[in-house]
Order: structure tokens, then sequence, then C-alpha cells
């Protein structure tokens, strides 16, 4: 219920201000050529991805425009980093509208949009406080997706959480190449908190296709596939942050291929646990609890390696990104990117995070 009600009205406020500007005489010679910001709505409808509005008298300016899906806006990722109304008002001030005709940026605030905007989101800064199915209070905050924002849920709800509880579980979207590497890099630096463990979840079906497997079911994808696995911990451990890899059971995973995961993972020093919650609830989960314990009191202090600096220039951060977290052998820039690149090196005297877009498969 967030998503409709309550994230896509600001974002529709802001594009009926940009709209009513231009109609009403554009003072700040807005560019509709050059509008970077879009309208939002939660149905997947093809024909709204690319439109033209403002047809007829009074149907406003005229000009194309498109539709997001809710998560995908920038407000969506927005709600994740600020942690008070100051801050949220601030960062709702710094989107970027687009440009005037003289090719300068322009922002929500030129429009004196933030204040309204931030007033719609009072209350919805606020972490919802629910439950599990068996009475473990939960935070379920905000979703901005992980392939082109950082994918998790919001900083201000984990430093909430971390006052509460004596262990806190979240979740970073997808593999340690994706969700670990945002988080680390972008969340944990923004939050200015650190973490002490990171658990791989993995299925025995997942590991057989990445192996290969497209119907036929062979041990050898399992062995192929689990070279995957391997490449998982090894990012995280050059993160510096300690590992458990959770297997979750399903009925008809075979006990010879678990206990050649175990075995292999073993090997390599990794902690190895069977998790059924899926089919047992949290009973289920109490040897991946206790392996996690067991790990958390062998690492008693954990340093996090960044991948990079912020002082870093952004061309070296995108190729320090893919080399060592995406095991690229190289990185090819199309003309349009190095122009921008160029321009951001001008112009951006201090990068603090680089936030890459990027295909979750």
């Amino acid at each position: 219920g967030d998503f409709p009600c309550n994230y896509r009205l600001p974002i529709t406020l802001l594009s009926a201000l940009i709209n009513n500007h231009v109609f009403h005489g554009n003072d700040l010679n807005i560019d509709l050529k050059e509008l970077r910001w879009k309208r939002t709505i939660d149905m997947n409808d093809r024909s709204l991805r690319n439109m033209i509005v403002g047809i007829g008298n009074q149907g406003g300016a005229l000009a194309e425009d498109s539709f997001l899906i809710t998560p995908a806006s920038e407000i969506m990722a927005i709600m994740g980093f600020a942690e008070n109304y100051r801050q949220l008002k601030e960062m709702l001030g710094n989107i970027i509208i687009g440009y005037d005709k003289n090719g300068k940026q322009l922002r929500a605030k030129d429009l004196k949009a933030q204040g309204a905007m931030a007033a719609l989101l009072e209350n919805v800064i606020k972490p919802n406080l629910v439950q599990t199915t068996e009475g473990v209070p939960a935070f379920v905050h905000i979703g901005p997706f992980g392939n082109i924002a950082h994918g998790h849920n919001s900083v201000l709800a984990d430093k909430i959480a971390l006052k509460l509880a004596d262990y806190v579980v979240t979740e970073a979207g997808f593999g340690s190449d994706l969700g670990a590497q945002k988080f680390i890099d972008i969340v944990l630096r923004r939050g200015g908190y650190n973490i002490d463990l990171a658990v791989i979840v993995i299925t025995i079906k997942a590991i057989k296709h990445h192996g290969g497997m497209k119907k036929e079911d062979k041990f050898e994808y399992l062995v192929k596939g689990l070279e995957n696995v391997y490449y998982h911990i090894e990012n995280m451990r050059r993160y510096g942050v300690p590992v458990v890899v959770s297997l979750n059971k399903f009925k008809d995973d075979k006990d010879e291929e678990i206990q050649y995961i175990s075995k292999e993972l073993k090997a390599r020093g990794v902690e190895f646990a069977i998790n059924e919650g899926y089919l047992k609830g949290g009973e289920g989960a109490v040897d991946l609890a206790n392996k996690v314990l067991k790990v958390l009191s062998e690492n008693k202090e954990v340093k996090i390696n960044f991948t990079y600096e912020p002082t870093d220039k952004v061309k070296d951060i995108i190729e320090f990104i893919a080399f060592t977290v995406y095991g690229a052998n190289g990185v090819v820039f199309s003309k349009f990117a190095l122009s921008v690149l160029k321009v951001i090196d001008e112009f951006v005297l201090f990068v603090f995070v680089v936030c890459m877009a990027m295909s979750h498969y």
C-alpha cells in the first residue's frame, strides 16, 4: 500500500509543477526536449513508456513524456538515505529535473518543489514495524531496485533495528556482485555503520542452472555451478567480511549432493549451514543461526575493504568495480559515456559513491 498511496504522490506533484511552470510562462526556460523527470505507475502498460502529453488547448505544455514503475523513481532511492525531515527536503530539492534551453542544469528546488514534496512524505520516512508469522519484529521500508538503484531498505530502518536488537538481519538484493557491492560501497558508507558477517544463500536448483543445466538433471552441472558460489565467497572475502553459506533445502534435494557441497565448502574454510526454514519455519533455521553465532564469535572485529575511494575518478571507479567485483576483462565506454564522464570530472570535485546500473543476471 505504501507505493501507490505515498511514494507516487510527490512524484506526480513534481511532474505537475514542471508542466504548470511551462504552461504559465516558463520563467526557468525549461527545455521540454531535455526533461529528465518521469512519471510513475504501478502497472506494466507498455503504451505509457513513451507518449505525448499536453494535447489540446487546455492540456498543458505539449511534450514527450514517459512512465516508470514506482520503485524505479529517484524518490525511492532518496527515501533509502534520508534520516530526518531536513535531509529529506534537501535531497528532494537536489533532484535534477532537466536542463534549460542554454544547457543549464535545473533541479526541483528551482521550482521550489521540495517543501511540498517533503510534506507529502513526512510520515512515509518512518519505517513500518511488522512481525513475521512467528512473531519476530521486522522493519519493512521502501523498495528501490537493486539493478538501477542500491536495492536495500532504508538506512533509518537499519539504524533503528541496531538500537533495538542484539542481532540484525538485513538483505542486500541479488548476489555479491550486485547487492553486496552496493550495500558495502554505498549503503554502509552513507549510513556510517558496519557489518559483521555475510550469509550467502544458495539452492541446488540455482547452482545447477548456473552450471548450464537446461532440462536434464546431471551431477556435473552441480560441480560446474559451484564455481559461481566460490566466486561470490571470494568477493565477500575481498571485502574483508566473514561468510556463512546457507543452503535453502527443498524436499527433493538429494543428500549426496548436499554432502558434496558441504565437503567442497569445508575444504575452502567456509561454514556451511542447511536451512529448512521454508519447510519447517524457525525450527528449520536453527543450524544456520548456530553457524552464524560461531563465525561471529571467531571474528570480533571486521574491517571493511571498500572497492574504491571517494576521491577516485568516476571512470576509474567503474573499471575497479568491473575488474574486481564482476570479473570483467575490460570495459568499453561509448562516445556518449566518455563525454558525460568528462563533464563529471570537470564539474564534480568529490564523488562520494557510484551506483552501477546493470542486469541482475
